[in-house]
């Protein structure tokens, strides 16, 4: 049973960092892209980043690019969500995710097979 768990979240300022982690298990993580989408109340899910099965690849929404930055440690099964100068426009749950590809080459959210739950991001101005 594929499992992921995201954690880091928390409330901060404008201009403060955060680094969010997912924990994956239950299935070989090397084989898949990963990703990180958000959602805030009463908005559509919508896509952050995603890296490549082996890091060597990586994408971002336009509105994140230069700020946060995704890797993975394929050895401890676990990907980071780096995210610096937050926004309070970046307030939103951030949810972990499995690609059906190995690539970055797909980004929709129905590109994405399991879900964490999500953790939230609250940036206060």
């Amino acid at each position: 049973q594929v499992q992921l768990e995201e954690s880091g979240g928390g409330l901060v300022p404008a201009g403060a960092s955060l680094t969010l982690s997912c924990k994956v298990s239950g299935h070989t993580f090397t084989r898949y892209a990963m990703g990180w989408f958000r959602q805030d109340l009463g908005k559509e899910r919508t896509f952050v980043a995603a890296i490549a099965w082996n890091g060597g690849f990586r994408r971002y929404t336009d509105s994140v690019n230069g700020r946060f930055t995704i890797s993975r440690d394929n050895a401890k099964n676990v990907v980071y969500l780096q995210m610096n100068n937050l926004k309070p426009e970046d307030t939103a749950t951030y949810f972990c995710a499995r690609s059906i590809y190995s690539g970055t080459e797909f980004w929709a959210a129905s590109d994405f097979d399991h879900w964490g739950q999500g953790t939230q991001v609250t940036v206060s101005s």
